[in-house]
């Protein structure tokens, strides 16, 4: 199937670079990848995209949907499992087996959350263990739960919990997080919510369902069993760049190496926007900037003689 452009992947970036390619004139096709929307439909709550004084993320995602459909933008629902970019055409397969052809190619297929990989999680993942406040807290209602780790997604998980649970612990293993100032004054503000630094969690236990955490205290010296409901873990990401390995550029830690101006990989013709190429701030509106500004390359790439 050939395009013009085509776009791997449907958050914030890729919806961006759908949009403003579309716009431009050109035959855009988004394939949808494995989770429409990223991780952006995993955020209860949006309160730093501007023009949005408050918006849930999957709402901000059906307007970022509705905007490239109207764009004509053809919206395939569909995920890449085989990409070829080391010639022109670049040529990516699906799972179903389609094969697209494009002259530019956008990668924006995101950032998939880490595992802590501790004793008992496997067993315990999605009975009671999770990386997805917004997905499962409402199973835990009225009980407690623990949110695991130290950043700014790990303060939101929390007071959203805070909202449905009796007590929510947050888990983190330095002496003081690293949440936004405004996001620490209500993390203390909010009774419900009990800070444990300087504490890791050792392993999850549970026969059938999540009981309980084991964890340990770095100062006291001290291992102790956390009665819990639930365990959420906000403990980073992994980006997916599994299908360019061998062919694009990519860090130490896996992401992949883009020019800071126009977004382009070590392979021209070939771009990449938001959280694959993002370790830093992972934020919406900063995928969304690197999406614009994919989009807008891919269209100066494509019009050179």
């Amino acid at each position: 199937m050939q395009t013009q452009i085509l776009i791997l992947g449907a958050g914030p970036a890729g919806y961006t670079a759908a949009l403003y390619s579309a716009l431009a004139g050109f035959k855009t096709t988004l394939l949808m990848g494995p989770m429409p929307g990223g991780q952006l439909i995993l955020t209860h709550k949006v309160e730093n995209f501007p023009g949005f004084m408050d918006i849930s993320g999957p709402d901000l995602t059906d307007i970022f949907h509705e905007q490239a459909e109207q764009a004509g933008v053809r919206l395939v629902y569909e995920t890449a499992d085989q990409a070829d970019v080391r010639s022109s055409p670049f040529r990516v397969h699906t799972t179903i087996g389609t094969v697209f052809q494009s002259k530019a190619l956008i990668i924006a297929t995101g950032a998939t959350a880490r595992w802590l990989h501790l004793p008992g999680e496997d067993k315990l993942i999605g009975h009671g263990v999770s990386v997805c406040a917004t997905c499962d807290g409402i199973f835990h209602k009225g009980k407690p739960v623990a949110v695991i780790g130290s950043g700014n997604t790990a303060a939101y998980e929390a007071l959203f919990l805070a909202q449905l649970c009796s007590l929510v612990y947050l888990i983190y293993p330095g002496e003081t997080p690293v949440f936004d100032g405004i996001i620490s004054e209500k993390i203390i503000k909010n009774q419900k919510i009990k800070t444990l630094s300087q504490t890791e969690v050792s392993a999850f236990v549970g026969e059938k369902r999540l009981e309980a955490l084991i964890i340990y205290n770095k100062v006291s010296g001290q291992q102790e069993t956390l009665s819990v409901s639930g365990a959420f873990e906000a403990v980073g990401q992994v980006p997916n760049t599994q299908l360019f390995i061998n062919q694009l550029n990519i860090d130490i830690n896996g992401y992949l190496v883009t020019d800071c101006e126009t977004q382009m990989t070590s392979v021209p013709g070939v771009f990449a926007c938001g959280d694959v190429q993002a370790p830093r701030f992972r934020q919406a509106i900063i995928a969304a900037g690197s999406g614009c500004r994919a989009a807008l390359s891919a269209k100066h790439f494509l019009m050179q003689p």
